[in-house]
């Protein structure tokens, strides 16, 4: 069918206005692009241009286009206003029409090219063979096993993620040290990340069970010991083995007389007598074997045989106190506390009705002023979910809505999400501020977790500032349906300081969105950060199964294959974790052959040997 001149120009006509809407949408934001840092000028202008595209259906439009031979606007993210004016040109000529020259904020060159300094400015020089950097959560194991390091990043680790949820500044010290010091033997530079725990809605402390360790032996499906178990014995200080199952701490002086072959003999909290051989002497403790299932407790005696010595008997020093979870099933009660008030099971009468429900505290106390009835309220990582019964300044209460089957377990220190509740934080906590000291001084990028908000931004920044730590780069973790909702903002108050980017947290976000909509919202994401020419990290449960259990499953390789289209993604810890690298860099390398971001490269393909093809 043959297009007539007017045709032609009601594309055009749509294409101007497409163009005066981006123009516009700059201007009304001209406040905030003047805030922005220089190097990011163009970009923020860019990234409204994008924003204001995307609030026009053009579907109709690109197809139109398509049949023409011309661009879809399908890949405009980067070159927003670059994309309009060469469709135009090309409409133009065809239909006869003057062409007009505009003033571009982003020329197609300068697109890839402001995305690849802007990466290079956080992540460091790009990588061998890949332009996808690869991020790695260090390990415990990282701050005392110095060998892990030149192993992880000759392996392909770019970045070293620590987690300030977990460990200690001493820890944290020893893996910045390791870094830097696999670095100079290597030869490989690698930027350190460090994560701050923020506003993070968890459950509380549980009520102590008791100081309880139960020790069992291997054994097969019929119930026969295939493996006894080994037992530490051991004063408080001395570190555990590889090979050992459990840990009995004992009194020094009592265990430096022990000898390979002595038999050690106890009875357990259920009265039933019990015995363990050493088979292992070491500097700072024995290993012995047990070949029934134990249960000790602090106090329990253990006693030498056979040696006719001063000390024939010892106790078992202070244990860790069992946590005993609150077990919920769907329709049951669950109270969240304001105050830190160890949790309990729920308690019940005679007939077995409820007399107290079950409850434990939460860690934020906007929580308890910023929700309201009727609203989801999830635990671990949406494994139980609720709703909001009451709502009060000290106390909320939760009906369980999903559990599984046979009951599922809460326990201390588990994530809560609340995704239809705007709980508005205002600056940085407490622990963010304390850690920030540490993290200004030691790592080169920080990392803001359950960012929802402009002005939280804002305090960091005002922070990092007051820390003189003006050059740190900024990630802004997205991770809630408030922080994905409000990103165009987020994006914009980042882009205040240089370098910056933003990190897909896709297990709190899944929680938060719904597993349904995860890979839109993923996607939104990618293009808002590519029109913004920020890096952007894919991250969690990458590979996972293969760095925890030493093999992946099928749908990891195709989400590790799609990673490719981020800046970097992130792997976390696992005893598979070299492993999990080096497949993920074979990955990587792969699937540049074939996208780049969104685009298909369409190299030569070999599924097929066309020379044995025979014509008829």
């Amino acid at each position: 069918m043959l297009k007539t001149k007017e045709h032609y120009q009601d594309l055009i006509h749509q294409l101007d206005q497409l163009h005066h809407d981006a123009v516009t949408l700059e201007e009304k934001f001209a406040t905030a692009v003047e805030a922005v840092h220089p190097k990011f000028k163009k970009s923020s202008k860019n990234l409204l241009h994008y924003l204001a595209l995307r609030q026009h259906d053009i579907r109709d439009l690109q197809e139109q286009l398509a049949q023409l031979g011309l661009s879809s606007l399908g890949r405009s993210e980067g070159h927003v206003l670059a994309s309009l004016q060469a469709v135009r040109q090309h409409l133009c000529r065809i239909g006869e029409c003057q062409d007009t020259q505009r003033e571009l904020a982003v020329t197609f060159f300068e697109n890839k090219e402001l995305l690849a300094r802007h990466t290079e400015a956080l992540l460091g020089p790009k990588p061998d063979k890949r332009s996808t950097r690869i991020m790695v959560t260090l390990p415990p194991e990282a701050a005392d096993q110095y060998e892990l390091l030149p192993r992880l990043l000759k392996a392909g680790m770019n970045c070293a993620r620590i987690n300030c949820a977990h460990d200690t500044e001493k820890e944290w010290l020893k893996m910045v040290e390791n870094v830097r010091k696999a670095e100079k033997e290597t030869g490989i530079s690698c930027k350190i990340l460090m994560d701050l725990m923020g506003p993070k809605l968890r459950t509380g402390p549980l009520k102590e069970g008791p100081r309880l360790l139960v020790i069992s032996p291997v054994q097969d499906n019929l119930g026969q010991i295939t493996e006894a178990a080994k037992v530490w014995l051991a004063p408080q200080e001395a570190p555990l083995p590889k090979d050992a199952d459990a840990w009995l701490p004992v009194d020094s002086n009592w265990q430096a007389q022990l000898q390979e072959g002595d038999k050690l003999s106890f009875k357990d909290t259920r009265g039933r007598n019990r015995s363990m051989t050493v088979i292992r002497r070491e500097e700072k403790g024995v290993l012995a074997h047990l070949l029934k299932t134990s249960y000790i407790n602090t106090g329990t005696e253990l006693v030498l045989k056979g040696k006719n010595v001063t000390d024939r008997s010892t106790q078992v020093g202070n244990l860790r106190a069992l946590e005993l979870p609150i077990v919920l099933r769907k329709d049951s009660f669950l109270v969240l506390d304001r105050e830190p008030i160890p949790g309990e099971p729920a308690t019940f009468d005679e007939h077995g009705h409820v007399v107290q429900p079950a409850h434990i505290s939460c860690t934020l106390p906007e929580a308890f002023t910023q929700t309201k009835v009727g609203q989801p309220i999830l635990f671990n990582d949406g494994k139980i979910e609720g709703v909001l019964e009451e709502v009060n300044p000290d106390r909320l209460l939760v009906k369980i809505t999903y559990a599984s089957d046979k009951g599922s377990r809460l326990r201390a220190d588990q994530g809560i999400n609340l995704p239809d509740s705007q709980i508005h934080m205002k600056g940085l906590t407490g622990k963010d501020r304390h850690d920030l000291k540490f993290v200004a001084r030691y790592a080169d990028i920080v990392n803001l977790s359950f960012v929802n908000h402009a002005d939280t931004v804002e305090a960091l920044h005002e922070e990092l500032r007051r820390l003189n730590a003006r050059n740190l780069g900024v990630m802004l973790k997205i991770e809630t349906k408030e922080g994905f909702r409000n990103l165009p903002h987020l994006l914009l108050t980042a882009m205040k300081t240089h370098p910056t980017s933003i990190m897909i947290a896709r297990g709190d976000l899944a929680v938060e969105c719904g597993w349904q909509r995860l890979a839109e919202a993923q996607e939104e994401i990618l293009w808002l950060c590519e029109a913004a020419h920020m890096p952007v990290v894919w991250a969690t449960q990458v590979l996972e199964t293969l760095a925890k259990k030493g093999r992946p499953s099928r749908a990891e390789i195709t989400d590790a294959a799609m990673s490719q289209r981020a800046d970097c993604v992130m792997l976390n810890k696992g005893p598979h974790i070299i492993q999990a690298i080096e497949l993920l860099h074979d990955i990587l390398v792969r699937m540049q052959e074939h996208q780049h971001k969104k685009t298909s490269m369409l190299r030569m393909l070999h599924i097929s040997d066309l020379g044995n093809l025979v014509q008829e």
